[in-house]
């Protein structure tokens, strides 16, 4: 953070320079337009012909110097201008660290089948975001070799979403309607609001269009034991089709709101479907990586100045607590009560016979000749009869 404020900090000083600068260079061109107008005019006004006067040559040789003194002075300003915008560059380089390597797991990358997750990983991010020809280049250029099973369900997803920002429901509709009983049994609501927008969007046209939203209503029917003040709400905006519903107490049914509310309904529920989550996992590790690096490469800082870089040996754990907050929380996470550190694959959490849960290394340190004794209760029991738990 007081790494962005020192760049920030440099960026407003070269905003106030500019901005000062740019109103110096304007009220200078314009004396300067205004003296050669001046002297232009009176020698309009002079007869053909004139000879200049002593005091005219003079005049004009004073205009052409201060014509050189101002270019060069602009000149001089921008050379300035320049310089500090050079220093912001500076200031990024000094309190930013663009080598990560000191945070990063090793060979986490390296090997073809990492290589490949990750191509995989990137072009799935593409496919969600809707960039289909870039996702389709690097499938080729990567050899992934996706299916087009597996490319089909981002391609409905993006041209449903697609036609719902431009007001088209008629896809949506119909995705709905195919995948009725699996929403059901999610209890969804989507399929209701979908209907729900294309009744607004006839009661929207008004009176001549009174006996189509009449028949369309029948599309409730299935929905009202569980939308039953909706759907009176919806019945009540019939009332004011002759002089507009924009003028009336439902006039809230016409705010855009129902229109965004929609796409989140619909892009979370299909998501849901097909086993995904809503937000692409890179975008969710990206931001995730730039709340926890910077307290990570600080104390990696910290460590190198004394001289202690080898207390950080294990980079599948980390070196101090992290807080990313609670929309980053999406699995249960094990601690072991004994050692104090996280579970990872290495070292998973155990289940003990007696029902108590520590680490798999905190059960080979207690172990002693095929004996372990539970750190919590009296109970004595064989090390292999624990069971790994899976969360």
């Amino acid at each position: 953070m007081e790494a962005c404020k020192s760049v920030e900090r440099e960026v407003d000083k070269l905003l106030t320079k500019y901005f000062s600068l740019r109103e110096h260079g304007q009220r200078s061109l314009e004396e300067l337009i205004n003296s050669i107008q001046s002297i232009k005019r009176e020698l309009e006004e002079a007869p053909t012909d004139h000879h200049l006067s002593a005091a005219q040559v003079l005049t004009l040789n004073q205009c052409l110097r201060r014509i050189r003194d101002g270019v060069s002075s602009v000149s001089s300003e921008h050379k300035d201008l320049h310089g500090s915008v050079s220093k912001i560059g500076k200031t990024i380089d000094r309190n930013f660290v663009s080598d990560f390597s000191a945070v990063l797991t090793d060979g986490a990358c390296e090997g073809e089948a990492n290589r490949q997750l990750l191509n995989e990983v990137i072009c799935e991010h593409f496919l969600r975001q809707g960039m289909l020809d870039i996702a389709e280049a690097l499938n080729q250029d990567a050899g992934l070799n996706l299916s087009h099973e597996r490319k089909e369900p981002f391609l409905e997803l993006h041209r449903v979403l697609e036609a719902l920002k431009n007001k088209d429901l008629i896809p949506a509709l119909k995705w709905a309607e195919d995948h009725r009983e699996q929403l059901g049994e999610q209890n969804s609501s989507l399929e209701f609001k979908l209907h729900q927008l294309q009744f607004i969007n006839l009661i929207r046209q008004g009176h001549s269009h009174q006996k189509e939203a009449l028949l369309y209503a029948r599309n409730f029917a299935p929905f009202a034991s569980d939308h039953q003040r909706e759907l009176q709400r919806l019945m009540g905006s019939l009332l004011y089709l002759r002089q507009g519903i924009e003028h009336s107490p439902y006039a809230h049914f016409l705010q855009p709101i129902y229109w965004q509310e929609i796409c989140d309904v619909f892009t979370k529920d299909a998501c849901r479907l097909m086993g995904l989550s809503v937000q692409s996992p890179l975008t969710v590790c990206i931001q995730a990586g730039c709340r926890a690096l910077p307290p990570l490469l600080s104390i990696r800082q910290v460590m190198k100045e004394r001289l202690v870089p080898g207390v950080w040996s294990n980079k599948d754990e980390l070196p101090v607590e992290i807080d990313l907050g609670h929309e980053y929380h999406f699995h249960s996470i094990f601690a072991c009560p004994i050692l104090r550190q996280q579970s990872t694959e290495n070292n998973p959490p155990m289940r003990l016979v007696c029902g108590h849960v520590i680490s798999k290394e905190a059960l080979n340190k207690l172990s002693n000749m095929n004996k372990v004794k539970c750190p919590y209760c009296p109970v004595e029991q064989v090390p292999s009869d624990a069971k790994q738990i899976i969360f």
